[in-house]
């Protein structure tokens, strides 16, 4: 066998194991817990659009949106719940889908967004985990359009130490996913007065309804409680 084919039948085997570890890799993700989702009820007023890659809760009144983006290789639809909590306090809130729930093949998802909401006078995006930084890596470039940063059980490894953004840190006490080292030296990167919120009893998944999560803690407080206690944070730093 010549050498020319034979490099190509090496990078063709090469591409192909590549190509089936992402498979299997993107594949395994936690689903969204749906018997739960669904048992999940806000009596509000609140219109529910599903549009292109994106859910949108619209309270009937509401000057402040939220834009959020999943974490890691969770289905967007577990957080079908925190929306909902915080559009019952007149948040409108646009959750995204992911490319292969994973908001790092999307992080320019946020474009636009505002422009679809013309009287909303607050813009905040935010997200959990991985969410939440790929959120922050997206508001650096996009400061101008943004008033603050949600970030649920994640970091920020972008500077925003010396600006006017508003930032809410909010994590659970028995988060054993989150990286506390990293966490604490991306602290720095925030500004001196951020807000941080910690949920006692609370974990890592419990922002999201998806079961438990591999390497966390455990929780004392309901997956409903968590979600109702971080919608009403979110919604105090929103409409201070």
């Amino acid at each position: 066998m010549k050498k020319p084919l034979k490099i190509l039948i090496c990078i063709a085997v090469v591409i192909t194991v590549i190509s089936a570890a992402f498979a299997i890799y993107v594949s395994d993700y936690y689903r969204a817990d749906s018997a739960a989702v669904s048992d999940f009820i806000i009596e509000e007023n609140i219109t529910v659009t599903t549009s292109d890659n994106k859910i949108i809760y619209a309270p009937q009144e509401s000057d402040s949106l939220l834009i959020f983006y999943p974490g890691g290789k969770v289905d967007h639809t577990a957080y079908k719940p925190l929306m909902e909590a915080c559009a019952s306090k007149g948040i409108t809130c646009v959750l995204f889908d992911m490319p292969f729930n994973l908001a790092v093949f999307d992080i320019n998802a946020a474009d636009s967004v505002k422009e679809m909401f013309p009287n909303i006078e607050k813009c905040y995006i935010g997200g959990h985990s991985l969410g939440g930084s790929m959120a922050a890596s997206y508001l650096a470039d996009n400061t101008g359009v943004f008033d603050g940063l949600v970030l649920l059980g994640s970091y920020s490894t972008e500077d925003f130490s010396s600006s006017e953004i508003e930032v809410l840190s909010v994590y659970g006490s028995e988060d054993k996913v989150l990286n506390k080292e990293k966490y604490e030296e991306n602290k720095s990167n925030l500004p001196e007065d951020f807000e941080e919120i910690v949920i006692e009893g609370g974990c890592h998944a419990y922002f999201g309804m998806y079961g438990a999560q591999d390497g966390d803690g455990t929780p004392s407080i309901s997956n409903k409680e968590q979600i109702m206690i971080t919608a009403e944070e979110i919604a105090e730093f929103i409409h201070e």
